[in-house]
């Protein structure tokens, strides 16, 4: 969340216009695109699901933690980037700033295209170098309070985000497809890099609309149940069958059928058991007369034992 403050990116939007409208009024729409996919986006989402440890208590307070620090840099940043504007030359900056979008948004879709691509703040250094115009320098000590405004709620909102994440988390976590929602979000920063360069031929908010697109298709609340219901399957499917008597279970007018099928195999049974005692008396029997060749006690000679 600390990113855009160190790399230039929100400088350079705070410079191309991103925050405020052309009459120099907040931008709503401006200001919650730079919060949810600038400060927000899925790589806050992935750490609060997948590594940020501790109770919700605990994530929430170190979000607004760092939402103490986050808030006045990004003030700070904005009073400097007024006397910054005054060194550059804006049509050519403006260009660099949605060019450094389109970079962070290709690095969010995949990070293979990513080691190819140069670093947001090596773009954002080509783009002073190619704009610098140091005759329109002037020191601004007071800079406008739109701007500032802006920023803190851009920063906050950035802050709102993660700590609502954090809030949610127990049942976001399971139910959140992170692939899905990492390559809408940015899908949704090129929405917003065209924005800045101009180039779309809307004004309305096309990046809130497939962030929020996103967010709908990503979410799966049946996903913690279908991870359950599986484990069920798994531990069912693994066991012992269970006996067809006893997966039958008693029925509520007595049982009778199960009661006929007991004694079907209870008389099955005994008419197993006096077979096998025909067979074991002649076998014995057999054993037992020792003038027939081939049979005896062990030691004769020539004998063998009757079940070999």
């Amino acid at each position: 969340m600390g990113l855009p403050l160190v790399d230039g990116i929100f400088p350079a939007l705070i410079i191309a216009g991103a925050l405020t409208t052309a009459a120099g009024d907040p931008s709503i729409t401006g200001i919650l695109q730079t919060g949810l996919l600038i400060f927000g986006g899925s790589a806050t989402v992935a750490v609060i699901l997948a590594e940020m440890d501790g109770t919700r208590r605990e994530q929430l307070t170190s979000i607004l933690l760092l939402g103490a620090l986050l808030i006045p840099v990004a003030v700070a940043e904005a009073a400097v980037a007024e006397t910054i504007e005054t060194l550059l030359n804006f049509e050519v900056f403006h260009r660099f700033a949605g060019l450094v979008i389109l970079a962070i948004a290709a690095k969010t879709a995949s990070s293979k295209v990513g080691e190819y691509l140069p670093s947001p703040s090596v773009i954002i250094g080509l783009g002073l170098v190619a704009s610098f115009n140091p005759s329109g320098f002037e020191l601004i000590v007071s800079p406008d309070p739109i701007r500032l405004i802006s920023a803190a709620a851009a920063a906050g909102t950035g802050v709102a985000f993660a700590g609502s994440v954090a809030l949610l988390a127990p049942r976001l976590r399971g139910s959140v497809d992170i692939d899905l929602f990492r390559f809408g979000s940015s899908v949704a920063l090129g929405m917003l890099a065209l924005d800045v360069l101009g180039l779309m031929p809307t004004k309305a908010p096309v990046a809130l609309g497939v962030l929020g697109v996103t967010a709908l298709f990503a979410f799966d609340p049946a996903g913690a149940s279908e991870d359950a219901s599986d484990f069920d399957d798994l531990t069912v499917t693994d066991g012992p069958e269970p006996d067809s008597a006893m997966g039958t279970g008693a029925v509520a007018d007595g049982g009778d059928d199960i009661g006929a099928a007991d004694a079907v195999d209870e008389e099955s049974i005994a008419a197993d058991a006096d077979d096998g005692d025909d067979v074991f008396d002649e076998s014995s029997q057999d054993a037992d007369d020792a003038s027939e060749p081939g049979y005896g006690y062990p030691g004769e000679e020539g004998s063998r034992a009757p079940w070999l």
